[in-house]
């Protein structure tokens, strides 16, 4: 007599789907976890959001999903709790006239001083001094999140400024402001380090209003075309 056939066996209920992990909580951790992994081994520029998906064994729409951009994505991993790109880009709406140097020092040192973002912000500037791959990383991220809204504002402030004019101010700019964030919180130079807010935004903003938008090179205009 033969058997019957066995039923089908149906598929375990538990079971996550193709590119997807079970409940939204395991869901982020895992993507979290691997875009440390893959911003540590990659640097910033390096790792994408495909790559990342991946790693963490889901759809990148998913991805896209909980944190939109590469940058928010990179916040959420370290742990920051503003995304710099739109704290800065409000700050530059905000100081549309004169000042605006002034303006981009105090919030930057606001910004820096909250509890939540201080342990953070110096985690990264002291792994960029000491590890390359850490300062591949943490360069990668201030050119994308940082020096492209410096360098857009002082080229909309200078309408004869080229593209690569205004990446240079950018970059001057960064100079200045890293420079007092290693001076005032890592070496903790005195009396730069106790300072106050209003004082080391008189003293340094008229500094970064000629960065953006005066006269970089008093007496040689021409030397950022200049061939090597």
């Amino acid at each position: 007599m033969t058997e019957p056939p066995a039923p089908a066996r149906r598929p375990r209920a538990d079971r996550a789907r193709s590119g997807r992990r079970v409940g939204d909580s395991g869901t982020r951790e895992a993507i979290l976890d691997a875009a440390r992994r893959q911003f540590a081994d990659r640097g910033y520029d390096g790792a994408t959001i495909r790559g990342i998906a991946a790693d963490a064994g889901v759809d990148p729409a998913l991805v896209h999903h909980f944190y939109g951009t590469k940058e928010r994505l990179f916040a959420a991993a370290m742990r920051m709790p503003v995304v710099p790109s739109e704290v800065l880009t409000a700050a530059l709406a905000e100081a549309a006239g004169a000042g605006l140097g002034e303006h981009l020092v105090r919030m930057a040192l606001t910004v820096w001083e909250t509890t939540e973002v201080q342990g953070v912000f110096l985690g990264l500037l002291r792994s960029a001094l000491t590890s390359e791959p850490a300062a591949d990383m943490f360069r990668g991220f201030v050119t994308d999140a940082i020096l492209g809204p410096i360098a857009a504002a002082a080229r909309s402030r200078d309408q004869a400024g080229d593209a690569d004019e205004a990446a240079y101010r950018a970059g001057i700019v960064a100079t200045q402001m890293l420079g007092l964030a290693l001076s005032r919180y890592v070496l903790k130079l005195e009396p730069v380090a106790s300072a106050g807010h209003a004082e080391l935004a008189a003293t340094i903003g008229p500094t970064l209003d000629r960065y953006l938008t005066g006269s970089l090179t008093e007496g040689a205009p021409d030397v950022l075309h200049e061939e090597d």
